[in-house]
C-alpha cells in the first residue's frame, strides 16, 4: 500500500521503515520506555506496519498485530512532534482501518493514555463495554 497526500507518503513497505528512528521515539514514549532495539525489530517483523514519510524522512508510524480474520490490535502509533497538526495521525488511523487485509474483523483493540478522542472520532473506537471481562499481563522494559 502506497498513498500520497499533501506531499506525504503513507506506505506499508517495511523496506522503507527507519528502525533507528522508530526505536528512538518508542524508547522515550510513555508506553514503551526503554524498549530494546531488538524488541522493536522483532515487533516490526511480526506486524503489519505503516510509515508516513516526508521526502526521505519517516515522520509517522503505526503497526497492527492481527490474525487477519477476527482480531487486530493497533499499537505504537506516533507522528513526530514537528509534523503534528497536519492531520497525519487521522490519515494514518483512517488508512489502517481501510486497509483491505483488515476488513471484516470482529474486534479491534488499542490502549491509549491521551488520544481517546482521536480514535473515537476518526476510527470508531469506543471504551470497552465490559472491561471486567478483560485481563492482562503487563511487564515493563528495564
Amino acid at each position: 500500500m502506497n498513498i500520497t497526500k499533501n506531499g506525504f507518503l503513507l506506505s506499508t513497505d517495511k523496506a522503507k521503515l527507519q528502525v533507528g528512528g522508530i526505536h528512538s521515539f518508542l524508547a522515550s514514549s510513555y508506553w514503551a520506555t526503554n524498549i530494546p532495539k531488538a524488541t522493536v525489530e522483532k515487533s516490526i517483523k511480526h506486524s503489519l506496519c505503516f510509515g508516513i514519510y516526508k521526502e526521505n524522512q519517516q515522520v509517522g508510524f503505526a503497526r497492527i498485530m492481527s490474525d487477519y480474520a477476527t482480531f487486530a490490535y493497533l499499537a505504537d502509533v506516533f507522528v513526530l512532534e514537528a509534523y503534528r497538526g497536519h492531520g497525519l495521525a487521522k490519515w494514518l488511523v483512517q488508512s489502517i482501518r481501510q486497509h483491505p487485509d483488515l476488513q471484516g474483523l470482529r474486534r479491534w483493540m488499542l490502549a491509549t493514555h491521551d488520544a481517546h478522542a482521536l480514535y473515537a472520532q476518526y476510527a470508531d473506537f469506543v471504551p470497552i463495554e465490559n472491561p471486567e471481562m478483560w485481563m492482562e499481563i503487563k511487564e515493563s522494559y528495564h
